[in-house]
């Protein structure tokens, strides 16, 4: 056994992978959308088993409030304010030279989403919102790549594998997009325990398959402050109807379906405006007693104006739309989205 052999000895001792399949993770590629909490935790474990390439896609950077579960960063990258990509692969260069580490800077959307995720043997979900989930099991089912979906917030968390043509896709498991403010790590917190069960769970999931061995069925959901799991055999959950893997049908690929959120900077406001296409009504009061976990709220029946930090807020209409305040910077906007309305 070679020296690059002898740094894997334990993982090849473990007879379901050995040799042959430690040889397959070799010459694997893999890529990982968002390097928060799952995905550090994912890409740790990836290149620690030797998967030979591995990308990293990420649009933002490391802050304070990160470290509590982010296990890639440290103080100085949040002082430093580097790109998440780039802090993670510096630690990953270190942990294993040998794997090719691809750091992206990017918002993952329609315009890159198919060049940035195709070309790989598996993809690796580390997002933090469902529009983006949507958007990879588009580009997974269309170019037949599997795909592991994980979800962490609060004390709960999932994740399931999807094989295009095999399993349910994302939509037949989620054939609506929820509306609304939804539940975020920015709004109800999380616990880092438990996004190192989910992001570990999602690499082993990845490295079966990279093995050619054969990975859950189910739909494995935990919750790890009550100690309660859940299992949701997937195994007939795919639908014909399913407008993805049913009907070849790509709404988060295609600009023109009523599935897309439109970004647009206001010309000399400092202001982006996001519109869902598909709106629905949302209860204000509610939403409003969610957003002041997280900054200052106030507001009227119609409308609510909503804080989170000195730089940046955020109108949410009653009819789902928002415009973000502070800055003309559409990816940045997107990611105070993310964070709070949670879509």
């Amino acid at each position: 056994m070679g020296d690059n052999w002898q740094r894997y000895s334990r993982q090849i001792l473990f007879q379901p992978i050995g040799l042959e399949g430690q040889k397959k993770l070799s010459n694997s590629k893999a890529v990982i959308v968002g390097m928060g909490a799952l995905g550090t935790v994912i890409a740790s474990h990836l290149v620690r088993s030797g998967v030979g390439c591995v990308r990293i896609i990420d649009r933002d950077l490391v802050e304070l409030s990160n470290l509590q579960r982010q296990t890639l960063y440290d103080e100085e990258d949040a002082a430093n304010s580097l790109p998440k990509v780039v802090a993670a692969k510096r630690k990953l260069n270190k942990i294993n030279f040998s794997v090719a580490v691809e750091a992206i800077i990017s918002d993952v959307n329609l315009d890159n989403a198919e060049d940035l995720l195709t070309g790989f043997d598996i993809i690796l979900d580390g997002t933090d919102n469902f529009q983006t989930r949507y958007l990879i099991n588009d580009v997974a089912v269309k170019h037949n790549i599997p795909w592991v979906h994980g979800a962490a917030v609060s004390s709960r968390g999932m994740f399931s594998v999807i094989i295009p043509r095999k399993t349910p896709c994302y939509r037949c498991l989620f054939p609506t997009i929820p509306t609304g403010l939804g539940e975020t790590c920015d709004t109800v917190g999380v616990l880092s325990p438990l996004t190192d069960i989910i992001g570990s769970f999602q690499a082993m999931e990845a490295i079966k398959l990279l093995v050619g061995s054969n990975p859950t069925s189910n739909l494995e959901q935990i919750d790890i402050w009550y100690n309660s799991s859940l299992q949701m055999d997937l195994t007939k959950g795919r639908s014909p109807e399913c407008p993805t893997c049913g009907n070849g049908q790509y709404d988060f690929l295609d600009r023109s379906s009523n599935q897309q959120i439109g970004y647009t900077t206001l010309c000399g406001r400092d202001t982006v405006h996001i519109n869902p296409k598909n709106r629905q009504e949302i209860n204000m009061k509610e939403q409003a007693e969610r957003l002041k976990k997280s900054g200052k709220v106030n507001g009227n029946p119609y409308l609510i104006r909503f804080s989170p930090d000195n730089e940046i807020t955020l109108i949410v209409f009653k009819d789902g739309r928002v415009l973000v305040h502070g800055t003309d910077d559409i990816v940045k906007a997107k990611s105070y989205y993310a964070k709070y309305i949670g879509s």
